[in-house]
């Protein structure tokens, strides 16, 4: 530590006021430091202790402490009317479905909710995860084949309305964080957003939240700066609200909203007939779910939270094992087998509900973490929501469950690990599309094992394998490569 000076020791004290604040709520060691330090550090103290909001920050720290040490309500499997499964949806089903949907698009009544404030840091890169390229013949990003996928559906809205209002685009929120949010606006702008119209994409940033030592204090990062993190993806509810994008959604006639994770390479964005699933039960909440592949698979599932409670999500690591191997007599199935991935659909109403809500209750999960901090490596807890908290605000909330080969294809792990990889995800992209391409009458030949490879169709061509026929039936495709008009 530097040798303090008569210009910046015991001359100049904290400000009194702001100190006081601190000790109010425990935290004055933030000043611990302070005749050591700097007059520009020194305000840079001031300013980043004065830039938190420390009445809501004191009962996030006290409410998430406090809740740890509560026991959790008994769960109880989903029961089976909560849940539309892929055998029983009949054709009619569908269809009726998917023009309910594709209304509602053409009417402009959803908004779409991408989840992207992480970094690929876990797949060797510092860019927005977003701008991962995960290997397919066309080299498009993640960022980029969902925003395509929103071309599509807009232009088959328009088709199937078919009452010569032209397309009717689709708003995109895109959440950030502070480490991604600059270099995803200059990403979108150096690729003219896809072809999307920029007036149809709205960025925003997920909050922050100091992260804490043991007993609730705050960890300092350096002498002159609190140690944060984003405060996790269910953050997106109170950024919503304070970004007064709720209001905005109003004022457009939004009136639902689908919610997704980044990293998913084959995700369904504005998928028309879950939206229409979603109006025909009428309900606040909904989320697609897989099955789980095998008892121990590492998976948060969907359970009852306590008799004739709501829907919540338990993380695979707080249920007992026992529970993991049980077995439904009835169904075969598990009990406990509906996996949460990720996709869910919301009334705006109910985001509404929700942010009020998660901001009274102020119960947040604690991450116990190394925290880079002034004395190393510090082990604290990050504060942090997640989007499926949400779910036992609603008593109306229903399951809609996906094939995962055709929907789910996580890119969270660099080549090289046993599951969610880009080859992996790429795989799985590369086996679907051949399905619709044989399917649509085309014809295949490869070079290498064709489990190894396969095409990939341009979202602009088609969105979920219709509409193929024209393009592909009776002829052959050297795989891989792209198929595109």
């Amino acid at each position: 530590m530097r040798e303090p000076t008569m210009e910046n020791a015991p001359l100049s004290p904290p400000p009194q006021a702001l100190l006081e604040r601190l000790k109010d709520y425990g935290q004055e060691d933030a000043f611990a430091l302070w005749d050591e330090l700097s007059p520009e550090e020194k305000h840079l103290l001031v300013n980043d202790i004065e830039n938190i909001d420390l009445p809501r920050i004191d009962r996030i720290i006290r409410c998430s402490f406090h809740s740890q040490g509560l026991p959790a309500a008994a769960i109880e499997p989903v029961p089976e009317s909560c849940v539309s499964t892929v055998e029983e949806r009949t054709m009619e089903d569908r269809e009726k479905w998917w023009k309910m949907g594709m209304k509602a698009i053409a009417e402009g009544k959803l908004g779409v909710l991408l989840l992207s404030g992480g970094q690929g840091t876990r797949l060797g890169s510092s860019d927005p995860k977003g701008c991962f390229n995960i290997g397919l013949p066309s080299g498009k990003s993640l960022f980029h084949l969902q925003a395509e996928r929103i071309l599509c559906i807009q232009r088959l809205a328009a088709i199937t309305a078919n009452e010569g209002a032209g397309i009717v685009p689709i708003q995109w929120y895109i959440m950030t964080s502070p480490f991604t949010d600059e270099a995803t606006r200059k990403y979108f702008e150096s690729h003219k957003y896809f072809g999307l119209e920029p007036d149809q994409v709205t960025f925003f940033q997920q909050g922050t939240i100091p992260c804490v030592s043991k007993d609730g204090r705050f960890i300092m990062e350096t002498p002159y700066r609190v140690a944060k993190s984003p405060d996790g993806n269910g953050g997106v509810y109170t950024a919503l609200k304070s970004s007064r994008l709720l209001e905005e959604m109003n004022t457009r006639g939004i009136k639902y909203v689908d919610c997704y994770g980044v990293d998913n390479a084959l995700v369904r964005v504005a998928d028309p007939t879950f939206l229409g699933y979603f109006i025909d039960k009428g309900v606040s909440a909904a989320a697609k779910v897989v099955r789980k592949a095998y008892p121990q698979e590492k998976v948060g599932v969907f359970v009852r939270r306590g008799k004739g409670g709501p829907l919540a999500v338990v993380e695979y690591s707080e249920l007992d094992p026992s529970l993991c191997n049980a077995v439904n007599q009835e169904t075969g199935r598990l009990r406990f087998c509906w996996s949460n991935v990720c996709l869910h659909m919301f009334t705006v109403d109910f985001l509404n509900q929700v942010a009020n809500g998660l901001e009274k209750d102020s119960i947040y999960h604690l991450a116990e973490k190394k925290i880079p901090s002034i004395h190393g490596q510090t082990v604290g807890y990050k504060l942090e929501q997640f989007i499926f908290d949400a779910f036992p605000y609603t008593p109306s909330t229903t399951l809609y469950e996906v094939v995962r080969e055709e929907e789910f294809a996580p890119v969270k792990n660099a080549n090289g690990a046993n599951f969610d990889t880009p080859d992996s995800a790429r795989l799985l992209v590369l086996r679907l599309h051949t399905r619709w391409v044989v399917a649509a009458g085309g014809f295949l030949t490869h070079s290498v094992p064709l489990y190894a490879t396969g095409v990939e169709v341009s979202p602009l061509c088609s969105y979920a394998g219709e509409n193929l026929e024209a393009i592909c039936r009776g002829r052959t495709f050297h795989a891989p490569c792209e198929i595109s008009f």
